[in-house]
């Protein structure tokens, strides 16, 4: 039996596209050599993100019948409301219709002005949140040698001087991403969590998670740490939550829906502060911009979620798809997470300086090589334009995302992109870079348009034929 079978059946199917070669190159024009900017209809495999991605199981098909479409106060509030509280234990709980909603709300009536929120790694409309409140946004993982099996922690030690330095009055919250989608996917450790609870008390410093992955950080946990081997990851996630004074998550990821988000909290104070903000911005504070069969059916995924056998099986695959890359040439961060696979596109494009966006480049010859549609966090996503406007500054690494959609795609799915970024790999001199010809805010990735810049090679890559691999052959599920 394959190691990670999927624990589920196929009930309905969708027709994916192939576009051809020539229909490949012009999306990409078109779209200004930005892939978020290319139509669905010219992918064939998506890998952009795992948000909002999933296929819902038929249990939440089946509760979106029973949703209470009610304005205030809906039975399907109240259903998805019990399913939080038992899972983190915060009295409060706040939906919203997705997670950057959240974080936004939540961030902007916590921060003031001046203020300082440190995180493992802000992600990209963390970080934005932040700056929109007026606060500064530090980063402060953990240093890493080399493959660490909890590559996600914050630094203690740069924790614990910067709250007992000069600035450390102004730093108002802590925030750890579990799993750390900035850092590689790479899993909190429980240690760490208590590690930096202990700090936060000490300083009065409020202690938050970005929960969006909080099952796949729990499974981390009983897999790599033996002093929670074999424990139920709903109780490892259970003892998290506890020692957190409350979270935000896009219900997209570890809720296993299309739509959705949610605050948790315990303090009461600023949870009404929340709720009077979500009701300006997104609705009557027991729905939250959401239907009630989106209730329904995120608060049954919310209990799928946690099942040993899915989270084994997610995390064998990504394994399993980690090895198919670097055996395909590609410099894989190891050890793989749950929802993603990331690449270093420097490592293997090393002729693309950074302000040429190697991941970018990187990203677009995938696209190019088989319509497979991968998210560049590079320069382009955590850069920034220099103030004396050189080079942008530069992301602190250049990391390609294959993010892994659950209970979408199968194995030949995987297979065929693996096949892709050996086509890729084979020609990887001969990758350009790119330049941005338009750019709006913090989230300027979202919409930039890029050109190609000069090509590194003889030939210019964009300018010739890019053979792509075979179409997917029938293969096991």
């Amino acid at each position: 039996m394959p190691a990670f079978m999927e624990p589920f059946r196929i009930k309905a199917v969708e027709p994916i596209p192939f576009p051809s070669l020539t229909e490949r190159r012009r999306a990409l024009r078109e779209a200004g050599f930005n892939l978020f900017r290319v139509p669905a209809r010219a992918i064939t495999i998506d890998l952009l993100t795992d948000s909002g991605t999933s296929a819902m199981s038929a249990a939440q098909w089946a509760a979106l019948m029973v949703g209470d479409e009610s304005y205030a106060g809906a039975r399907s509030y109240e259903r998805f409301e019990a399913v939080v509280r038992e899972l983190t234990g915060y009295p409060e709980v706040i939906p919203a219709h997705q997670g950057r909603a959240a974080e936004r709300i939540l961030l902007g009536r916590l921060l003031r002005p001046g203020d300082v929120s440190v995180a493992n790694t802000h992600f990209d409309t963390t970080r934005a949140s932040v700056e929109a409140a007026g606060a500064e946004a530090v980063d402060l993982p953990a240093e890493q040698t080399g493959p660490a099996p909890f590559g996600g922690d914050l630094s203690v030690p740069a924790l614990r001087d910067l709250l007992s330095g000069p600035g450390g009055s102004r730093v108002r919250c802590v925030v750890l991403t579990v799993t750390n989608n900035a850092g590689g996917g790479q899993p909190v450790s429980l240690g760490n969590v208590a590690a930096v609870r202990e700090l936060c008390d000490r300083h009065g410093v409020t202690l938050l998670l970005d929960a969006s992955r909080f099952a796949e950080n729990a499974y981390l946990i009983t897999e790599r740490d033996p002093a929670h081997a074999g424990r139920a990851p709903r109780d490892v996630a259970r003892e998290v939550f506890a020692l957190a004074d409350g979270c935000w998550a896009s219900l997209k990821k570890d809720g296993v829906a299309n739509i959705g988000g949610l605050i948790a909290l315990r303090d009461a104070e600023l949870a009404r502060r929340c709720r009077d903000e979500l009701i300006a911005v997104e609705g009557f504070p027991t729905y939250g911009g959401l239907a009630g069969r989106d209730l329904e059916a995120l608060a049954q995924g919310l209990l799928e979620v946690t099942e040993p056998d899915y989270l084994r099986y997610r995390a064998q695959t990504t394994r399993w798809f980690g090895d198919q890359l670097a055996e395909a040439g590609l410099p894989v961060l190891q050890p793989t997470g749950c929802h993603a696979v990331y690449v270093d596109a420097a490592a293997l494009l090393p002729h693309v300086p950074p302000h040429r966006l190697p991941a970018t480049a990187l990203a677009n010859e995938l696209y190019l090589a088989g319509a497979v549609r991968v998210s560049e966090l590079g320069t382009l996503v955590f850069g920034r334009p220099a103030p004396d406007g050189g080079d942008d500054l530069p992301a602190p690494r250049e990391l390609v995302r294959f993010a892994l959609p659950r209970r979408v795609y199968t194995r030949s799915h995987l297979e065929y992109v693996a096949e892709s970024a050996a086509t890729v790999v084979a020609k990887a001199a001969e990758i350009p870079g790119y330049r941005i010809v338009e750019q709006t805010g913090p989230l300027r990735h979202f919409t930039a348009v890029l050109a190609p810049g000069e090509p590194a090679g003889p030939a210019g890559r964009l300018e010739r034929p890019v053979p792509g691999p075979t179409r997917p052959r029938p293969g096991p599920g």
